[in-house]
């Protein structure tokens, strides 16, 4: 079965893009919202000295702080407006994914369709502005913590910093949502990814300038392009993958007519969790890191060994990285995807599995059919994200995310060529439509 962007490519022509408008509509707004995300994050936050906040910044490399300013489209290293990024909302979206599994209530809410989402996606909205102030404020504290980085340390500026970040994070959050629905793509998504991108040239610029100096071994370019073609190819084929349950439903006969009887299937991913994992894992092992750089002076031993343990490119770091990615896929695809509420939707609408019973037999086997899928999608997370974190200690290459970022920029780019492929085809089903209601009226 061809893939949307091989369907896009042996369909695009520029009189079917042309035509479609509403289609032109929303990829042009889809780009005025990312242009204003982009110019969010160039806006500096008021009250702090510039300088000094990048000799800090400077100082704080390869901790968790690089995480965060990768998401953020390099907002935290400039301390933008659009500093905390997209992070909250997230960070929120998941804990409410969580609290349906415990929560009665939530998940009754979940099962109510339309209205139910309503209700808990403005139930993220606020646990967004929550966490959003609570990091906002943490921020504050800790620029007040670093010497004469804040012009006028006290109350104020603490409460300027709350109001200014938790400013932009629900601007984001309302210009991914307005690109969601007005939009091409997932906005949140693009919104990570426009960040991402954005700071390839800066990157590229980077590692040619080491090379032309002698600090970054030519070979060791090639070998990173190389690398990055084959991991592309990978991750395109690995997300593309499904494992495809047969499900049948019988017939029944209404009047002198036979119905049903048809065939379908119950496509599951290989990659359930997506990119949470390796986020989750990268934020846990580098908050060590990010703890002693604060206070490198005076830093205890145990946590001195620690990081030094768990600093990047070490077998220890690598071997607790892959770790923690298996462990986090297998967690998150168990929030994200309950076999039995399958089971129990296939029973009530007439579909069962061949050779299954309907019901808890057949949750069993989509749960077994799961956990064997999740294993070899855990595997080729991990892979994927260790290979660049090895490159990137072997031949000194600048910390950038590595597999993390390839991952997002490929998933995202998938998805919005396929959406961009749904609406030509609608509008070609659209033009055929009424070109059939205009040869029926001169008939």
């Amino acid at each position: 079965m061809p893939s949307a962007a091989e369907q896009l490519a042996a369909n695009f022509n520029f009189s079917n893009f042309g035509k479609a408008k509403e289609l032109r509509d929303r990829l042009l707004f889809t780009l005025g919202m990312l242009i204003v995300a982009r110019l969010g994050t160039y806006i500096p936050m008021p009250g702090i000295d510039p300088n000094e906040l990048a000799r800090q910044l400077t100082q704080q490399q390869g901790g968790l702080l690089d995480v965060f300013n990768v998401l953020a489209g390099g907002a935290v290293q400039r301390m933008a407006i659009f500093a905390l990024g997209i992070m909250p909302y997230i960070s929120a979206s998941i804990i409410i994914q969580l609290m349906t599994t415990v929560i009665p209530e939530l998940e009754a809410l979940k099962k109510e369709g339309e209205a139910g989402r309503k209700t808990i996606n403005q139930y993220t909205r606020y646990g967004t502005v929550g966490l959003a102030a609570i990091q906002a404020l943490g921020i504050g504290i800790g620029l007040e913590h670093w010497g004469t980085v804040v012009f006028a340390p006290g109350p104020f500026f603490l409460i300027t910093t709350v109001v200014t970040l938790t400013g932009g994070t629900i601007l984001l959050m309302w210009i991914g949502e307005q690109i969601t629905s007005r939009g091409v793509g997932n906005g949140i998504s693009l919104i990570i990814f426009a960040g991402i991108v954005a700071r390839f040239p800066s990157m590229l610029s980077q590692l040619f300038e080491g090379a032309a100096h002698g600090s970054i071994d030519p070979l060791a370019i090639i070998v990173g392009l190389i690398l990055v073609v084959a991991l592309v190819g990978g991750i395109v084929f690995m997300e593309r993958a499904q494992r495809r349950l047969l499900v049948q439903y019988p017939k029944r006969q209404v009047g002198n007519r036979m119905y049903g009887g048809e065939a379908s299937h119950l496509p599951l991913k290989l990659n359930v969790s997506g990119v949470i994992p390796p986020i989750f894992a990268s934020s846990i092992l580098l908050l060590p890191t990010t703890i002693a750089s604060f206070n490198a002076q005076n830093i205890p031993d145990w946590l001195q060994t620690i990081v030094t343990y768990i600093s990047h490119g070490q077998p220890l770091y690598l071997f607790l990285y892959g770790l923690m990615i298996i462990f986090f896929s297998f967690f998150y695809t168990s929030i994200v995807f309950n076999p039995e509420e399958t089971a129990e939707n296939l029973k009530k609408y007439g579909g069962f599995l061949p050779g299954i019973r309907p019901g808890k037999k057949s949750a069993e086997y989509i749960d077994y059919v799961l956990t064997r899928i999740t294993v070899v999608g855990a595997i080729y997370l991990a892979i994927v994200c260790l290979l660049p974190e090895w490159l990137i200690y072997r031949y000194s290459i600048p910390f950038y995310l590595g597999g993390t970022s390839i991952l997002i920029v490929v998933s995202v780019t998938m998805d919005t060529v396929a959406q961009i492929q749904s609406h030509l085809i609608a509008q070609q089903y659209e033009g055929l439509i009424r070109k059939a209601k205009l040869r029926g009226a001169r008939r």
